[in-house]
């Protein structure tokens, strides 16, 4: 630790008893394609979120949060590397799938997952272990196929456990998990055959007598990892769960039964070729119970955190990598998952990108906060920084081959967190590109750009959170504006390509 750090631990950090370390251990939840109304905290009517409610009861609610980008790995990128998707490595869900292996008559793929993240930019948990930190990720990578230039081994994770692979993630009984632990001596990422599923057919009825439910096993192991820790080294735990992502397929216990009995009249999902969506029945129910149950995750991490003597050095965050999904038959219409928003997962309107976001950490956030200063996952990076002592981060981290196209985006939102709103520095303008949809957008204070195929459109979030009405026509300056920033804020990637403003 060096003396900046060392300053910083002991005038910002709370004193606990024992030998809890001073510097303050991290616990980042990302759930998946969780909607911004989808907490009864956020709104929502039918599901019920006692636990995160009342971590955002004890905590700072963000009510203009955004992901990194509407689906998942390049979320997941930007927060990785504090960039947005105009420079990050990782702008889509692309994937690589090769061979074929068999367990007990399963036919899988050898090599799996997803587009690696750039090895000559810096990550957080690179960043975090360099800053004295024990690092783990618990839940889905996206961040690299097996076998690639980028696995958790070779970014800074000291313990890993769940899917290499986002399309693996599909299935919640899949054949095999993967796993890593330095503790353990381990020189790569391996996959943990799950034997009690592998004697049942992947596919047809039998597939739901898979006894290894992966959300729950993922879970459990996290919490291992939490329970080793004896405070002589802080922590930084990223938990990546894949609820409430589809498939619609859990244990039938307590809580899916309660759901079960609340949504008698319930709709049937037919599976979907080629997706490993497995067709299931109670939809509403079944998605409704996914929420409860990730919710109940979240308590039991809170009360372990209080017994172990944590819970006031620990800041714990909240928040989902994306808009609500309709794949596996989930009804977002149904819930009124977006809430007031236009759009879903894969779209750049407010539905699509901004998400729950809610960060506990007592004696330094003020319980029981709303706040509407806006932020995006490149934030996370410098705001982490800042909570370590590594304010200079970017000169530090740089890569001095690249220089100054080693782009950090990201400006802290720790002066918020700790409510010194008048020290917060906020960005002029925020930034997404999706190549999938082909699809850019721009946020500047109140407007908001969004280029569907080269077409422009403009709305006045003050007015129209909907996004209903495009003024495009009536503001040609501001429309000038920020097409501008586009150009401003892209480069071109040759696995990624948009089309940008006409």
């Amino acid at each position: 630790m060096n003396i900046k750090q060392l300053l910083y631990s002991l005038t910002m950090a709370p004193a606990v008893a024992g030998a809890q370390t001073r510097q303050p251990n991290i616990i980042f939840i990302l759930c998946d394609d969780m909607g911004w109304g989808d907490l009864a905290c956020y709104g929502q009517q039918y599901i019920s979120t006692p636990n995160i409610d009342r971590m955002a009861a004890q905590g700072m609610q963000f009510m203009q949060a955004y992901a990194g980008s509407p689906v998942s790995a390049p979320s997941r990128a930007s927060l990785m590397t504090g960039q947005h998707t105009g420079h990050c490595e990782i702008r889509g869900n692309k994937e690589y799938r090769s061979g074929a292996v068999s367990y007990n008559g399963n036919t899988d793929y050898a090599v799996v997952g997803q587009h690696p993240l750039d090895t000559a930019h810096v990550v957080l948990p690179e960043i975090m272990k360099q800053n004295g930190y024990t690092t783990a990720q618990f839940g889905k990578w996206a961040g690299g196929y097996e076998g690639s230039i980028s696995t958790p081994e070779k970014r800074g994770i000291d313990e890993f456990y769940g899917y290499i692979c986002q399309f693996e993630a599909h299935s919640y009984y899949p054949n095999f998990l993967n796993k890593y632990s330095r503790r353990d001596g381990d020189k790569g990422v391996s996959r943990d055959i799950q034997q009690g599923n592998i004697q049942h057919s992947f596919f047809g009825d039998d597939y739901y007598n898979r006894p290894e439910y992966s959300a729950d096993v993922i879970h459990r192991k996290a919490m291992e990892w939490i329970e080793s820790q004896d405070g002589k080294q802080p922590f930084y735990g990223l938990l990546t769960y894949t609820i409430p992502h589809a498939e619609l397929v859990q244990p039938e216990d307590s809580i899916l039964l309660a759901y079960k009995a609340k949504f008698c009249e319930d709709k049937r999902f037919r599976g979907e070729d080629g997706s490993w969506y497995h067709a299931i029945g109670n939809v509403h129910a079944q998605f409704a119970a996914m929420i409860t149950r990730l919710d109940a995750y979240v308590g039991e991490i809170m009360d372990l955190l209080e017994r172990k003597g944590m819970a006031d050095n620990t800041i714990l965050i909240f928040t989902s990598d994306n808009g609500p999904h309709e794949e596996g038959g989930a009804d977002p219409t149904f819930f009124n998952r977006d809430g007031v928003l236009k759009g879903l997962k894969r779209s750049c309107h407010e539905g699509g990108i901004r998400i729950p976001f809610i960060v506990r950490w007592p004696g330094h956030v003020q319980a029981g906060v709303k706040n509407n200063h806006p932020i995006a996952f490149y934030d996370i990076m410098p705001t982490f920084c800042d909570i370590i002592g590594e304010q200079d981060y970017i000169s530090k981290y740089r890569n001095p081959r690249l220089g100054d196209s080693d782009h950090f985006d990201g400006i802290s939102f720790l002066p918020t967190l700790e409510g010194r709103d008048d020290k917060q520095v906020s960005h002029d303008y925020l930034y997404w590109e999706f190549n999938e949809t082909n699809q850019i957008a721009v946020r500047q204070g109140n407007w908001k750009l969004i280029v569907k195929k080269g077409v422009s459109e403009l709305y006045d979030l003050a007015t129209d959170i909907h996004e209903d009405y495009n003024v495009a026509s009536l503001y040609p300056e501001k429309l000038a504006e920020l097409k501008a920033l586009v150009y401003q804020s892209h480069i071109d990637n040759p696995h990624f390509s948009v089309t940008l403003p006409q």
